[in-house]
C-alpha cells in the first residue's frame, strides 16, 4: 500500500514511516524539511497549510497519517494563533485534500491529554477514561487540548458531509530516540549527562502513562487494519510513571544526580487513567517496552548522536 505521512521527519513520524516501509509499504514523506528523512521514502516539500499542494502530493497515495502540529506547549502557549492554525486549520486542509485525491482515510495523531477535559470525577479511583468518554469544554485547559479536540471534531464532520474515513489515535505520552530535546525525560537524561541537576516542576508525584516510541509507531501500522476505520483508539501506556520515578531511573542509569524542585506549570497534564484496552481488541496492539529498558535506549542513542545534533 503506498501511503503519506505529514510531518514524516519528526520524532514520531520518523519512527512511523520506519516502521511502515519495514512492513512493506511504500511511503511519501510530506514535510518540510529534509532532516531526518528516511532514505527508502519519497519526498514531497509541502506545508500543511496549503490544500492544493497536499492534494497533488496525496496523488497516488491511499491513506495518509496526519502527524504534523505544534507539539510543544509551551510554543502553543507563546504563539496561540499560529497554533491553532497548524492545529486545527492545518488537519481541516490535510482531510480537504485527502477528500480531492479520493484517499480511503485519514489517520490523525491526537493525544491523550484530550482526557483532562474529561467530564466526571479525578482520582486514582476513578475508573479508567474510555474513547466514549464524554467532555466537559470548559475543563479544557490548555490551547493545546483544545486545538486537538477540535482538529477531532473537524475529522467526524468530514465523514459526516463528505463520507470521507478517519482513524483518531490517542497518543500516550511518547518517548525514545530523536525525542525533542524539551521533554522531560530527554532533559533528565542531558541535564545529569551534563552533570547539572535534575529540575522538578511541582512534588514529582504526578505520574504520565509513558509509551515508548517504537511501540507506538508499531500501533500505526497496525491501524491500517479495516477494523480501525471511523474508530478513536487510545495508544495509552500501561504503567503509571511518576516524574520522580524517572528521576530515579535516570540516577540508576547515570548517577549520581541531584534533583532539585521548581513550581509546577500552570495547565500542566492532569493525568488520568485511561484504557488501552480497545487497542488491544481492534488492533492486538499493547505496549511491550519497559520504561526503564526504553530511556536506557534513548541513553545510547543520544550518546551517539548528541555531538552531531548542532540544528
Amino acid at each position: 500500500m503506498r501511503v503519506a505521512v505529514t510531518g514524516g521527519c519528526g520524532f514520531i513520524g520518523s519512527h512511523v514511516v520506519e516502521r511502515l516501509l519495514a512492513a512493506g509499504h511504500q511511503v511519501l514523506v510530506v514535510d518540510t524539511v529534509t532532516r531526518g528523512l528516511h532514505p527508502a521514502a519519497d519526498h514531497a516539500r509541502v506545508d500543511i497549510l496549503d490544500p492544493d499542494g497536499l492534494a497533488a502530493a496525496f496523488e497516488g497515495s491511499e491513506v495518509v497519517f496526519h502527524l504534523a502540529a505544534m507539539a510543544d506547549v509551551g510554543q502553543v502557549e507563546a504563539d496561540p494563533v499560529r497554533s491553532v492554525r497548524l492545529n486545527v486549520e492545518g488537519t481541516t486542509c490535510v482531510l480537504e485534500a485527502a477528500r480531492r485525491s479520493g484517499l480511503a482515510r485519514t489517520v490523525l495523531a491526537s493525544t491523550v491529554w484530550v482526557y483532562g477535559a474529561a467530564a466526571g470525577e479525578r482520582s486514582s479511583s476513578a475508573p479508567e477514561l474510555e474513547e466514549d468518554t464524554a467532555f466537559d469544554l470548559s475543563r479544557s485547559g490548555h490551547l493545546y487540548v483544545a486545538g486537538k479536540l477540535a482538529a477531532e471534531l473537524v475529522a467526524h464532520s468530514y465523514r459526516e458531509l463528505y463520507g470521507q474515513h478517519f482513524t483518531v489515535l490517542r497518543y500516550g505520552i511518547p518517548y525514545g530516540p530523536r525525542m525533542r530535546d524539551e521533554l522531560v525525560i530527554a532533559r533528565f537524561v542531558q541535564e545529569a549527562l551534563a552533570g547539572r541537576p535534575i529540575t522538578i516542576a511541582g512534588t514529582g508525584a504526578q505520574t504520565r502513562n509513558f509509551v515508548y516510541v517504537e511501540d507506538l509507531a508499531d500501533a500505526h501500522v497496525r491501524a491500517l487494519d479495516p477494523a480501525a476505520q471511523d474508530q478513536t483508539i487510545a495508544l495509552e501506556g500501561s504503567t503509571p510513571i511518576s516524574i520522580r520515578e524517572i528521576a530515579d531511573t535516570v540516577d540508576r542509569l547515570l548517577g549520581p544526580v541531584t534533583v532539585e524542585h521548581v513550581p509546577a506549570r500552570a495547565a500542566d497534564y492532569a493525568s488520568r487513567r485511561i484504557s488501552n484496552a480497545k487497542a488491544a481488541r481492534l488492533l492486538g496492539w499493547k505496549p511491550g517496552t519497559p520504561f526503564a529498558e526504553g530511556v536506557r535506549r534513548y541513553v545510547d542513542w543520544y550518546r551517539d548522536n548528541a555531538p552531531a545534533r548542532t540544528e
